[in-house]
């Protein structure tokens, strides 16, 4: 982790114990203690911890990163009570606004320290006992989401056959390093709209850049959670979010038309940690080159192994007099949902989704005379990343193209402008632009440009029908969440039992 990013991590925590001292030398004055040492960051909390008759380590706790944030909360509830104010009012003070809390309980005259024999005394009504538990629960279970592993679904078949709808993973945020929240105030178990209300689920109130501790950022093969780098604005109306991107319709009608048009509204801007969930493979990490021919995967020249659950659109041709359906393939051990099996208009012809395993099963029954893989094309080059007509590519033949690596730098061409100006401008704030044949970096002309992130090129493993990095481009390594790890449970018309606690490959 730099050593900037720590530093900010403690300046927080050194507010939290600072802001309130005003008021916690006052009650320290009535406690016996001297008001001084009420303004002395962290030593404070100790004395806190004496004067409640607390647990002194809990004050250690305070100085483990973002964790500690957690922890004086605690500390400050504690020492309310010493002053005889047990009410769920005052503790949610004593936590939240402990700035404002503290002050006006020691401005109060009427308020005496009762020492801690007294506080033991106290007993609380059965409803608190409660609710104290499940605060608790909270804090613990949203250390645990942001810190260890998060649950997650699989909200579209872009994974399938190896991911399908409605299976639910465990994410492994230990796999790569756990991320540090950009925006920490924000509602627990919700990601970025409260359910109901439909607003945001998070203040931006506080934000903090990018920190990941003990990084191992992604390898080849790895099923990787990210936030889509394409959703930091979107069309906040459903059946668009990142379904159907903002930057996919500002290219297609202007962005002058996209903000005045009604349809187009309202736009929500996300931070970095807010940004809609993406699951996909890596296929391609930092510095490497990729190329797809023909529906096939090269890195740096070499062919890339077809993940063996990874479905490959195949045109079917069945033998005379022969008809095939969903139950046909079923009979020979092939499982098909609807969008994976189509009946073309040319008769005994057809378009299936299969996996490897699955069309050698095919080739070798009784219905089919032939397989023969599919290839996608597309009329519209503007369609894919980089969304030019320089790049003529598309979902089966695409590159090739090099994928940024932090330190490493490129000279700056017309022919890879529009490939590395999004990374550079937005992924890594810069004021990037071009003009003339020349390119400007944050105001002044430069042909060369250094990353400051890794990247990495996503795909889902059912390529011909998955957005992924053909559509938008690179992910930096500031949006990777986690690692797939682990299939709990999963459910089409009913559990589906042989799924349930199958490692994510």
């Amino acid at each position: 982790m730099p050593i900037k990013h720590l530093l900010i991590i403690y300046f927080i925590g050194t507010l939290q114990v600072l802001l309130p001292s005003f008021g916690l030398a006052k009650l320290f004055v009535k406690a016996g203690v001297p008001a001084w040492k009420a303004y002395v960051p962290f030593y404070n909390t100790w004395v806190m911890q004496e004067i409640a008759g607390r647990p002194k380590h809990w004050v250690f706790w305070q100085f483990i990163p973002v964790v500690g944030w957690f922890i004086t909360p605690g500390i400050f509830i504690e020492f309310a009570k010493a002053f005889g104010q047990f009410s769920l009012r005052h503790h949610t003070m004593a936590a939240l606004v402990p700035f404002f809390y503290f002050p006006w309980l020691g401005s109060k005259e009427d308020v005496k320290f009762i020492g801690p024999e007294a506080v033991r005394r106290h007993k609380k009504p059965s409803w608190r006992e409660w609710v104290d538990a499940a605060v608790f629960a909270i804090v613990a279970a949203t250390l645990i989401r942001t810190f260890i592993f998060e649950a997650y679904t699989i909200p579209s078949g872009s994974m399938e056959k190896t991911l399908l709808v409605r299976d639910f993973l465990f994410v492994s945020k230990l796999s790569y390093g756990p991320r540090i929240p950009n925006t920490p105030l924000s509602v627990p178990f919700v990601h970025n709209y409260l359910p109901v209300l439909n607003t945001k689920s998070y203040s931006e109130a506080i934000k903090l850049p990018y920190t990941r501790w003990f990084a191992s950022l992604p390898k080849r093969g790895d099923v990787v959670v990210f936030n889509f780098p394409a959703g930091d604005t979107v069309i906040h109306r459903e059946g668009f979010e990142s379904a159907q991107p903002y930057y996919a319709f500002v290219r297609k009608l202007g962005r002058e038309r996209v903000m005045l048009d009604d349809e187009f509204k309202p736009l929500v801007v996300h931070p970095v940690d807010k940004t809609d969930n993406y699951i996909k493979r890596c296929v391609g990490v930092a510095g490497d080159s990729l190329q797809i021919i023909a529906g096939d995967v090269f890195i740096n020249g070499k062919l890339q192994p077809v993940p063996p659950e990874a479905g490959r659109h195949y045109l079917v041709k069945a033998k005379a007099n022969r008809y095939l359906d969903r139950d046909n393939l079923k009979e020979l051990g092939i499982l098909i949902n609807e969008n994976d099996f189509r009946e073309l208009a040319t008769p005994s012809h057809y378009d299936i989704n299969l996996t490897q395993d699955e069309k050698k099963l095919l080739e070798k029954s009784e219905f089919v005379e032939a397989v023969q893989l599919s290839i996608f094309d597309s009329p519209d080059p503007t369609e894919f990343f980089p969304y030019d007509t320089t790049h003529k590519w598309s979902v089966d033949a695409f590159g090739p193209i090099w994928i940024p690596k932090k330190g490493a730098t490129i000279t700056l061409t017309d022919e890879n402008y529009s490939i590395y100006e999004r990374a550079i401008r937005v992924y890594e704030k810069n004021d990037f632009s071009s003009a003339n044949g020349k390119y400007f970096l944050n105001g002044k002309e430069t042909t060369q440009y250094t990353f400051k992130m890794d990247y990495f090129w996503m795909m889902g493993d059912n390529r011909q029908g998955s957005q992924d990095s053909r559509f938008w481009g690179f992910v930096p390594e500031d949006r990777i969440v986690g690692k797939a790890w682990m299939i709990w449970f999963s459910w089409e018309n009913g559990p589906r039992w042989k799924r349930l606690f199958n490692m994510v490959k």
